[in-house]
């Protein structure tokens, strides 16, 4: 699938950025979007952002992006499932 939109000129050079970059960035950050939402597993959102699982990872910390998310409910039903293990 290829998916196009105008963007004025005036975005990138806003954020100091040439087409290539806006263009990487804007991938990444929607794929972090989704990733963000469980919309995207960690794989399908570096396929979409452009990197495999381990550059998509580096790039989340470039970002200073948590790669798991959990709250205090998760964590806790984790530790519990891993109490239980022999």
């Amino acid at each position: 699938m290829n998916v196009s939109f105008f963007i004025n000129d005036d975005i990138p050079l806003a954020i100091n950025e040439n087409a290539n970059d806006f263009t990487r960035d804007l991938r990444f950050f929607a794929a972090l979007a989704w990733y963000r939402k469980d919309k995207l597993s960690l794989g399908k959102a570096a396929e979409l952002a452009g990197y495999d699982k381990l550059g998509f990872i580096a790039r989340m910390q470039l970002e200073q992006e948590p790669i798991f998310d959990y709250g205090e409910d998760e964590l806790a039903s984790i530790f519990n499932d891993v109490a239980k293990l022999p």
